[in-house]
């Protein structure tokens, strides 16, 4: 099964994803959908979290009490406040019951269908992927998104065919980086990334700053980075990228995304198998020791 992160999730082509995507539907649904992946106004997240702020101040709740009644992180609520931040489901529900909303939270948020800089097929695996408690990316063709940097995203996106607009690039970095929080705001989400040692040769990904960007990273308790050695022939990914989630009710989907579309995953059947082909080439990939060694070894030959 192959798959693409493209400028979904990577930058190769319009979306944010890796390989298969999601597409529309809610969880379940796997069929593939496709859509322009133009960067869309944010005016409605905006207005939502303008709701969200007014109806939290008439309950006389600061952010810091708010927080943990809707069982998220302040930064999330601010973020969320601030039309920066896509509402996960959860959150909506959360704060209706909370706030005693009327229905209006959850009323704005079904016209929340736009989300600036995500091509529409990415946008159903983004949203879960915000609250996963395992997520797993392998990667053959760039470095996964939520491990670039500001420069390795934008030369990307700079180099897109058809060309992009300013405003367009500006979304999608935007996008990008909104993402990468995850990284640093869910410690207790797992998260691993195995990438092919050709994608971290190759051109910008050789970077120092890059390469210190991925060990930065990697030293952080919740991730796992390890590569791929370009010796080896044949492993259990050669079929394409793959990704993985685990939802905090313990239900996993797969993602699959090629140029213009994208695959949501959700049959328990395929799911395993991505699974069983990731679990082994977590042995075929080097140790993370190794990995990290490398990862030394090329930034500082750079």
């Amino acid at each position: 099964m192959a798959a693409c992160e493209t400028s979904g999730d990577d930058g190769n082509s319009r979306a944010d994803g890796a390989g298969c995507g999601p597409g529309s539907g809610p969880p379940g649904d796997t069929n593939g959908a496709t859509g322009a992946a133009e960067p869309e106004s944010s005016d409605s997240l905006k207005a939502f979290g303008e709701v969200v702020k007014a109806f939290r101040k008439r309950a006389r709740l600061t952010q810091e009490q708010f927080a943990p009644q809707v069982r998220y992180s302040v930064p999330t609520v601010a973020s969320i406040e601030q039309g920066r931040r896509f509402p996960p489901a959860a959150f909506v529900d959360r704060a209706e019951e909370v706030l005693d909303a009327f229905g209006a939270l959850r009323g704005a948020a079904r016209h929340l269908s736009r989300r600036p800089g995500l091509a529409s097929w990415f946008r159903q695996w983004a949203q879960l992927e915000a609250e996963s408690v395992n997520l797993y990316t392998y990667e053959c063709r760039l470095i996964p998104g939520l491990l670039q940097t500001e420069a390795y995203a934008r030369t990307l996106f700079s180099e897109r065919l058809p060309p992009l607009g300013d405003e367009q690039i500006e979304a999608m970095l935007y996008a990008r980086t909104e993402r990468q929080r995850l990284l640093r705001e869910r410690p207790n989400t797992a998260f691993s990334f195995i990438v092919e040692e050709h994608v971290l040769q190759r051109g910008v990904g050789a970077s120092p700053e890059l390469l210190h960007h991925v060990l930065e990273l990697a030293a952080l308790r919740n991730i796992e980075v390890q590569v791929m050695p370009q010796k080896r022939v044949t492993h259990a990914g050669v079929d394409g990228p793959i990704r993985l989630l685990e939802t905090p009710d313990n239900k996993w989907y797969g993602y699959c995304e090629g140029q213009e579309s994208g695959r949501f995953v959700s049959d328990p059947k395929v799911v395993s198998m991505l699974q069983m082909r990731y679990a082994r080439m977590r042995s075929q990939a080097h140790s993370l020791e190794e990995s990290l060694s490398l990862l030394r070894q090329m930034r500082g030959a750079t």
